[in-house]
């Protein structure tokens, strides 16, 4: 069975969730930063329910850092 588009943010809805993940990130404190981040990928991975698409995310996420 192909599988169908992946949904896309508009500018507004990525926006939306770089606050929301800023204040969260702020929330959790410089010393539960990293789990935070890590229990959010985690949570997102899951909701993802494909491994090889959450690694290619993760390769996109390494470029030019």
């Amino acid at each position: 069975m192909p599988s169908s588009p992946a949904a896309t943010l508009t500018v507004p809805g990525l926006e939306q969730v770089y606050d929301a993940l800023a204040r969260a990130i702020d929330q959790a404190g410089p010393d539960k930063t990293e789990l935070f981040l890590v229990k959010l990928a985690l949570l997102n991975a899951d909701a993802l329910a494909d491994p090889k698409r959450f690694d290619t995310h993760i390769q996109a996420a390494l470029r030019d850092l």
